[in-house]
Order: C-alpha cells, then structure tokens, then sequence
C-alpha cells in the first residue's frame, strides 16, 4: 500500500479524482476462459511446476485483504504503463476479482511460469511492434501450460486452432506440432496479432478478434450500427469474448497488484540455463539419454512439440533444446549420436513422417448438445463450418436433439 497513499491522499482532498468508470450494458452472463479453471495443484504438478518452482516461503496467504472500491481499482488500473486501454467498469470489476479470488492460483503461478518465457515473448512482440503487455495473454489463454489443449482442438500456450496455425507457418502432423514449440508459437501469435491490429485499428478489438476471429468481430461491428469500440459492440459479440478482453484487463492487473490482494506467488527454486542444438538427422529420444544422461521426462517437457520419441531431422531441421550441461556430451559424441541403437529404436512406423500438406494428423473433439443450440451456433463456436459438422457426422438436415454429441474436427 505505499506506493498507492499518495494517490489516496491526494483524492481525498480532491486534488486528484479517479478516472471515470464506465457502465457496460448488460448482455447476458459472461464465461471466463476455459484456462480459468486449472488450479494451482495440478499446475504445480507438471513438470516445470515440480521441478523448477516452489511456494514464496516468506509470503503470508493468511493476511485479510478487505475489499477493494471501484475507485481505487480504477486508479491503480489508470497506473498500469500500457497502450491497451484498461478502463474500469462492473464486468472489468468481476473479473478482477475472479482473478485476485477464486482464480488467484493462476496468478501464483504465472508469476513464477512468466519469467523463464519473458524474453521470448516479449523479442517476439516487440518485433512485430506489438504492446508488450500482451506478455500476459498467454496467461488467459493457457495459464501458461505448455501443453495445454482445449475442447475446441487450439493447442500450446497461445492456443492456436489448426487452421490459424497453418496460415502463420505451424505445422502438425505425427511426429511433430509446432503449435507446442514455444519459439515458433510466440512468433505466430506476435504475426498474427499484428495482422489483427492492422485490420481493426484499435488493439482491444484485434485482442478480441484473436479469440472469437475476426469475422465474429466484423459481424458485431455491423450489428451495432458500425460502432468501432470494444465496450460499443460488447452486447452483439459471442458470449466468450465479452468475457475475454476483461480477463486480460484482469490479468494486467492482478500481475502487477497480487500483493495488495494478499497472493503469494511461486517463484523460480532452480535456475535453469537452456540452449539449443540443431538437428538434421532423425534422432530418437533415447539416443540422447544415453548419450547426456538427461532425464526423460525433462526431455519431454523440454521439448513439447515432439508428439513421440522421435526428433525428425531428416525432414526439415528441428531445434532441440536442453539444459547447458547436456549439450556437450551430445556433441562430444558426434555420429555415434545417431548410429546408437538406430535399428532397434527407427522402426519404420516410427519414421513414417506424414507430408505436411496432404496427409497432416486429424484429431476431433466431442460436443455434446445443449437444449436450443443450432448447428451455426457450434459452427461459430468451433470456427468451421455447418457444411463441414453435418459432413463429418453424417446429417442429413440441421435439425438436432439435445443430448447428441457431434464430432468437431479440427483440421
């Protein structure tokens, strides 16, 4: 609270008055993103969690924090040094406290999670002269879960869908998605954003259009009369995405007020110094365990865009990345790298690499039904199309009975 007495001071005398609040028309309940639900136990447990952070033990969670007003929530938002604009109103209220309350676990963790991925992201932003508080919209989207996959088939970190990925250079097939390899994915997302921005003019907007794509926000904008703000077109966009760009306000806050809200963050325990390798030949994952003496499963999540054991130089070069101590070793050992075991280890199911273009992997998901959906309503859900959901489960007509679960594909 030091930081913030000389602004109450100076409000209470009223030298200084808190920034308007605005209202926002109520449009029906919002939903959270879907990351808002992972808790801090099962974050903790993946492997960055367990092995690289723990608990601020200096930090007292037990501290009461009463409620904070809305004036002062507007104040410390008029405070955050961002271009996104952070205004104050009940639905950016509710999810500040969603975020500083029941949500507060993901906070704890980003703050340990954000710093070993900073640099990445933000090199990436500021190369596509992207605001660098848009360092935390993984945090909404992911809650920064490397592998993170949701129902409606985006997968890593930013959560590309497969089609948007393709559009920025990701590939997925059997062996390898792209969408999972934290360097390639963060300088789609920057690319992307920036195409967003570009369309729209206005970052709230290109924000939400990453989430609902830009159509939704097209059609909201012609609903509206032509309005071209987010808070003027709020009551015509999907229900989502009235809840997003709030989540990031949210965010942005939280990461710089969690003090003031009594969260205790999970901080770095060990540094871990990483660099990457190279590689143009098939490489099994085997092979460099026996060679450097890693451990698997850091291995694995080291490198999560590998779908299996298998690192397919042979196809295109492919980055390895390991802690520093375990590079040397690999290239002490030089072709005994590749030759070791090769026969046992490279079946030829193993090295059957899928032709990006053609034959890429096709995963699905299941929606079940809800009373009163329609097929266009899933359609605008899952970004495809009616055609293609009557196609891939085999109807006839667009009548459909609650209940039901459909096959969305996300190809």
């Amino acid at each position: 609270m030091k930081k913030l007495f000389p602004i109450i001071l100076l409000t209470v005398f009223g030298m200084v008055s808190a920034p308007a609040q605005q209202t926002v028309p109520t449009a029906g309940s919002i939903d959270l993103p879907e990351s808002s639900a992972y808790d801090i136990d099962s974050l903790m447990a993946m492997w960055n969690g367990s092995h690289l952070l723990q608990f601020d033990s200096s930090c007292n969670s037990d501290t009461v924090i009463g409620p904070v007003s809305d004036s002062i929530l507007a104040i410390r938002l008029s405070t955050l040094p961002t271009i996104v604009e952070m205004p104050m109103n009940n639905v950016v209220r509710n999810s500040i406290q969603a975020y500083t309350g029941r949500n507060s676990g993901i906070i704890s963790y980003a703050l340990g999670m954000l710093p070993i991925y900073e640099e990445t992201f933000v090199n990436a932003l500021i190369k596509y002269n992207v605001p660098v508080e848009l360092k935390y919209l993984p945090i909404v989207e992911s809650a920064l879960k490397p592998k993170a996959y949701s129902r409606a088939g985006a997968a890593g970190m930013w959560q590309f869908i497969y089609s948007t990925g393709r559009k920025y250079g990701l590939k997925v097939n059997s062996l390898v998605d792209d969408r999972y390899d934290i360097i390639r994915e963060t300088e789609a997302a920057a690319h992307h954003l920036r195409d967003l921005y570009d369309m729209f003019g206005d970052w709230s907007l290109a924000i939400s259009a990453y989430n609902c794509g830009p159509g939704n926000i097209t059609k909201a904008i012609s609903r509206s009369g032509g309005k071209t703000s987010f808070w003027e077109i709020y009551p015509y966009l999907p229900r989502e995405t009235r809840g997003y760009l709030p989540a990031f306000i949210a965010v942005n806050y939280a990461m710089e007020f969690y003090r003031e809200h009594g969260i205790c963050p999970v901080t770095v325990s060990v540094s871990q110094m990483t660099d990457t390798l190279v590689i143009t030949q098939n490489l099994h994952f085997d092979q460099i365990v026996h060679f450097s003496g890693i451990d698997k499963s850091e291995l694995a999540a080291l490198n999560p865009q590998y779908l299996t054991d298998v690192i397919p130089g042979a196809h295109r070069e492919c980055v390895l990345t390991l802690p520093q101590q375990f590079i040397r070793p690999l290239a002490e050992a030089g072709d005994s790298l590749y030759s070791y075991n090769r026969d046992k280890l490279f079946t030829k199911a193993q090295l059957g690499y899928i032709d990006d273009d053609m034959n890429s992997r096709i995963t699905y998901v299941t929606h079940k039904i809800r009373e009163g959906e329609t097929l266009g309503a899933i359609a605008r859900k899952y970004h495809t199309s009616v055609a293609n959901i009557k196609k891939w489960n085999g109807l006839k007509s667009d009548n459909i009975r609650a209940g039901k679960t459909l096959k969305i594909y996300n190809r």
